[in-house]
């Protein structure tokens, strides 16, 4: 029986647009491509890659009962992902972005707030978190009702049950070194990116950040630092660089990130010490490189296995 994996928090329908050059001028239309709907967010998108990889994934977040939120659930489904505990608000609208995805890769976007800025968690979708092999915090900072005491206690008691924790955010705020202090003590790795890192630590290096993370209890920080690959330090010494894989011919970055975090789930969950599955979320967010949208490219765990130890794509990898 697989593993099971539970990503709580930010969810979002991305509209993705590629290759976009410029904004026609007045009422003029430009041929393009591609236009791509998924499952994204920090809590969203992961739950997709993790499902794709061949765990039992369930995602708990919130829509709204609007055709976003339609549109949004049945991509999800589709992935083969829970959608039982998503809660259904009707305060917000369900979160949207648009990306018009230049050719370099680059993804400026337009981003409407939603739902999931005040999900709650019932009972329900609290038991399905604390019983879980694997949980994924995605979202810190962002999630108003849960960035406190409440996600905390979630979190605690779901790592007293067994479950391995990771955390992950996405644009910090003045709010967000709170829900970090917080919640790092109930997390197995912290997983910023290295401009988030630096940002919310105040330290110069993704060495210091990494440590200041885990002074504030984080058992270990997994930092994403893109092209230049990551950087892995727990509080037991481990101390290693992770490289990026080589040969990835960029098409979106949209939803790297997101992939990385779910990889490194995935690689623990098939038992790889933590380091191999460092290198496994490498090759998993190399593979969303290579294709529109945050659920781009990856294939399953048997490609990805093969990536991971060659270093480098593969002919086909990605398409």
């Amino acid at each position: 029986m697989s593993k099971t994996f539970v990503s709580v928090g930010v969810t979002i329908l991305d509209i993705v647009g590629y290759p976009i050059t410029s904004i026609p001028a007045g009422e003029q239309t430009e041929v393009i491509q591609k236009i791509h709907l998924c499952a994204a967010g920090t809590a969203a998108a992961p739950a997709v890659i993790a499902s794709r990889l061949g765990m039992d994934s369930t995602l708990v977040g919130a829509i709204a009962d609007d055709d976003v939120g339609f549109l949004l659930r049945h991509k999800l489904e589709k992935e083969g992902v829970d959608v039982s505990l998503l809660e259904l608000r009707s305060d917000l609208p369900t979160a949207a972005t648009m990306l018009p995805i230049n050719p370099d890769g680059g993804r400026p976007n337009w981003h409407m707030p939603g739902a999931f800025l005040l999900m709650e968690v019932q009972e329900a979708a609290r038991q399905r978190i604390v019983n879980a092999d694997h949980v994924h915090w995605g979202g810190i900072g962002l999630l108003f009702n849960l960035d406190g005491a409440t996600g905390a206690g979630i979190l605690e008691q779901a790592r007293a049950n067994g479950a391995v924790t990771t955390g992950d955010l996405i644009s910090p705020g003045d709010q967000t070194p709170d829900a970090v202090r917080a919640l790092a003590p109930h997390l197995d790795y912290f997983m910023p990116s290295i401009d988030e890192a630096l940002e919310i630590s105040g330290q110069a290096t993704v060495e210091a950040a990494a440590e200041f993370f885990m002074v504030q209890g984080a058992g270990g920080c997994l930092v994403k630092c893109g092209g230049e690959g990551a950087y892995l330090a727990t509080r037991s010494g481990l101390s290693v660089r992770i490289p990026a894989v080589r040969g990835v011919e960029v098409v979106d970055t949209s939803g790297c990130g997101d992939a990385f975090c779910a990889g490194f789930q995935v690689g623990l969950a098939n038992g790889m010490v933590p380091e191999q599955a460092a290198h496994f979320a490498s090759a998993t967010a190399a593979q969303v490189a290579t294709a529109v949208g945050s659920d781009g490219g990856v294939s399953d765990y048997s490609r990805t296995l093969q990536i991971m130890e060659s270093g480098e794509m593969l002919a086909g990898a990605g398409e």
